[in-house]
């Protein structure tokens, strides 16, 4: 799996590259630049006779961007730099390569250096616009001259390339104030970023390349953030035995539906079998067995008491509770409805079933004031709740989750004792070692109903295969955005529905396996 790293995380890693590993950070820096100008040699294939202009900060980023200037100057663009402070105010690393490169300027006129008073050039003359304005350490909002460098790069409609991180966005977050940089492309240094895989930053980051700058492997191995790879998930998944029969292969039970909901049982019930269980039972309220029926083949159903809303009754426990302990594990939730009895009789089948229990959907209702429910279990319970059952369940308003999403998993699947799989765009993992997985798969035309249904079945799936529960939501989410992106190629991502992703979940796990 990728690291990614906060910027304090990221600044210890310079530290120790610095400090214990004996490497100048002006040898750092030289790297970083010449990486920089290697890859626009590659995207463009010449350089000879373009036109770049580096917009430069006072730190180590406009340091980068000096070096940058240098390497495309002898590679043949006329390179314009301009700088957001005064010569005086650029110190260390940064000021040996101003000086460097102000000494090239007075010799070349493939190097010109401008301080920037009030108003930018037109970018017109311009096919490139480097940005090297802020690195990783930035937060909060863009003021002054960085502002309007901001703006006229944002405006000018050339390729901008971003360097380590693209101005404005916070590398530890991905939130943005009130501007940023929105890069074709990002080079970043060492490691990716949290801020560049989540939120906003995910957005204004563009195409992410990594360059190697030196940092050594020992020096990036000790964050607890990873963007989970389809190596680490193939590696994950259960082989079955040349003696496998149906029992061995997972048992599952599905505990959902209501007489409002029926396609959402139905849904996670045919990903389930799709993703691997070997036996599948569906425990609905009664008066919806007929039409489920019809729908499902392979599955077993289950019909239970209901209420009068046509929801499970609380009578229904005893037999769930039996039913239970046939399986290896329990999902509960898709289509469940929120009926104040059925919500009690949620919260009491947590307390008595004895094995790995996904909830879901509306399952996640009767956590609400319940938490000791989750922390009392002795055995594994993973969380699926999107950004507003995750409200209702932490607290934590949509806004407070979306600046932070990294955070909010972490903290919440070690207080809730449990995996939380808090879905978005990217869908984050927490454990509850405080480690966190960020999903790599999927697309915006998953954004639609019944696609959680889909992931409750799969991750329902695994967790009955006996995966452990990290690994089985972990390798549940990739695979149902690798169905997902399998699907929009073939329908689109804004003609998208649920049952084009289950129907790809084949492909998907034939692809990892393969």
């Amino acid at each position: 799996m990728h690291l990614l790293a906060t910027a304090d995380e990221m600044r210890a890693m310079d530290r120790e590259a610095i400090s214990s590993y004996g490497i100048p950070g002006i040898v750092l820096m030289e790297n970083a630049g010449r990486a920089c100008a290697e890859f626009l040699e590659r995207e463009f294939s010449t350089l000879r006779n373009l036109s770049v202009a580096v917009v430069c900060g006072k730190g180590n980023n406009g340091g980068d961007g000096f070096v940058i200037g240098r390497h495309l100057a002898n590679l043949g663009s006329t390179v314009d730099v301009f700088l957001l402070a005064p010569p005086r105010g650029i110190k260390g690393d940064a000021k040996t390569n101003l000086s460097i490169l102000a000494k090239i300027a007075k010799k070349s006129q493939r190097v010109n250096i401008k301080q920037i008073q009030n108003a930018f050039p037109s970018s017109r003359s311009y096919d490139i616009l480097i940005d090297a304005m802020f690195g990783t350490g930035f937060s909060g909002n863009v003021r002054g001259g960085y502002l309007k460098a901001i703006q006229w790069m944002n405006d000018s409609g050339k390729k901008i390339i971003a360097v380590d991180i693209a101005s404005g966005v916070n590398a530890s977050t991905g939130a943005v104030g009130n501007a940023a940089v929105m890069a074709s492309a990002t080079v970043t240094m060492g490691s990716r970023k949290i801020g560049q895989c989540v939120g906003e930053g995910r957005v204004r980051t563009g195409s992410l390349v990594v360059a190697d700058i030196g940092i050594p492997i020992t020096a990036k191995a000790k964050g607890k953030c990873h963007l989970v790879e389809e190596k680490d998930v193939a590696a994950s998944l259960p082989e079955i035995s040349l003696l496998a029969h149906k029992y061995s292969r997972g048992k599952l039970l599905i505990i959902g539906g209501s007489r409002k909901y029926t396609g959402a049982p139905v849904m996670a019930a045919q990903a389930a079998m799709r993703a691997g269980t070997g036996a599948t039972i569906l425990a609905i309220p009664e008066g919806i067995r007929d039409v489920l029926a019809k729908k499902l083949t392979e599955v077993m159903l289950l019909p239970c008491r209901e209420t009068s809303m046509g929801s499970l009754h609380h009578d229904a426990i005893p037999l769930l509770l039996e039913r239970s302990k046939w399986a290896d594990a329990v999902a509960i939730g898709p289509g469940l409805s929120r009926d104040d009895e059925t919500l009690g009789l949620v919260r009491e089948l947590l307390s008595g079933i004895d094995r790995p229990i996904l909830l879901d959907a509306d399952a996640l209702h009767a956590l609400k004031g319940n938490h000791h429910l989750l922390k009392n279990r002795k055995v594994p319970t993973v969380l699926t709740p999107h950004y507003g059952e995750f409200s209702d369940l932490t607290g934590l308003s949509k806004e407070e989750t979306e600046s932070d999403p990294v955070a909010s998993g972490r903290r919440f699947a070690k207080s809730l004792k449990s995996v939380l799989v808090l879905k978005g765009g990217p869908t984050v993992i927490g454990t509850t070692e405080g480690n966190v997985f960020v999903n790599s798969t999927g697309n915006p035309g998953m954004a639609t109903i019944g696609s959680g249904d889909v992931l409750t079945g799969m991750i329902g799936s695994l967790l009955a295969q006996r995966m452990e529960p990290e690994h089985a939501a972990v390798a549940g989410v990739f695979l149902h955005g690798r169905a997902g992106d399998l699907a929009a190629k073939e329908h689109g991502t804004r003609s998208l529905m649920a049952l084009d992703i289950a129907a790809k979940i084949p492909l998907a796990v034939k692809g990892l396996s393969e």
